[in-house]
């Protein structure tokens, strides 16, 4: 179990927990990904086997096609590992049983009744239980291949740009074409972080840099006065990205 955390897998999910409980939950700084081809998911669960499956079992197969999906998951021992929730429309007391005694779904049996908190609410209940978000407090995008990640930083009356490396809701690093030598705790107030094609304002402090071979790598954390808008969307990013990068592995 990686102190990073668990990714957790939302497979067949209905419009309302893709759309929204998924977001929530990214807000609530939990890695989700929303998942729409049961086997594809079963050979990513072998590469990250302390995963977590919603299943909505209302969803995408027969009712007895899930199960016995469940069940593979369970008996493969390079998935055995992997920690199960059942979703469903409906309260069956039937179905309800079957899961959570004949299959022993770690993750519960979660009725989805169409209001929001409450759904987040059980949802984060349970991840915790699993401790889902291990000893990660938030969640960090390291840029790969993402080209419209800079920032430009006010310094002396004029802004510097750079290349974002990394970012969370509590800062970022980055490195600059020429070496604009920020001072350790020295405050920018109206830094510019361009992420794809959002154009976000912050306040940051230069919190230190490191030497990556021959590029120094500036770290700014952001101050308390960050807007929580700005917050929300550095969350939204993240999660899109992270999304992207696994639709692409599960090709």
């Amino acid at each position: 179990m990686g102190s990073l955390g668990r990714k957790i897998f939302f497979l067949h999910p209905p419009a309302f927990i893709q759309n929204q409980v998924v977001a929530e939950l990214a807000q609530e700084e939990f890695e989700v990904y929303v998942v729409k081809d049961e086997n594809k998911l079963r050979n990513v669960l072998k590469k990250y086997p302390d995963s977590i499956v919603f299943a909505s079992i209302n969803e995408g197969m027969k009712e007895g096609a899930w199960a016995e999906w469940i069940k593979g998951i369970q008996a493969a021992p390079e998935t055995a590992g992997v920690e199960i929730g059942v979703l469903s429309l409906t309260n069956d007391e039937t179905l309800k049983k079957k899961y959570l005694e004949a299959l022993k779904v770690r993750c519960g049996y979660t009725v989805i009744k169409f209001d929001l908190s409450s759904v987040v609410k059980q949802l984060i209940t349970i991840l915790n239980a699993v401790n889902a978000k291990g000893r990660r407090k938030y969640i960090r995008v390291i840029m790969e291949k993402e080209t419209n990640t800079t920032v430009n930083i006010p310094i002396n009356g004029t802004f510097v740009n750079g290349v974002i490396k990394d970012i969370s809701v509590v800062g970022f690093s980055c490195t600059f074409a020429q070496d604009p030598e920020l001072t350790k705790n020295r405050l920018f107030g109206d830094i510019q972080l361009r992420l794809q094609t959002q154009l976000l304002k912050a306040e940051g402090i230069a919190f230190g840099s490191r030497m990556d071979g021959n590029e120094k790598i500036y770290v700014i954390l952001f101050t308390q006065r960050i807007d929580p808008d700005v917050r929300a969307r550095i969350r939204k990013y993240i999660q899109s990205t992270l999304q992207a990068r696994m639709d692409n592995e599960i090709k």
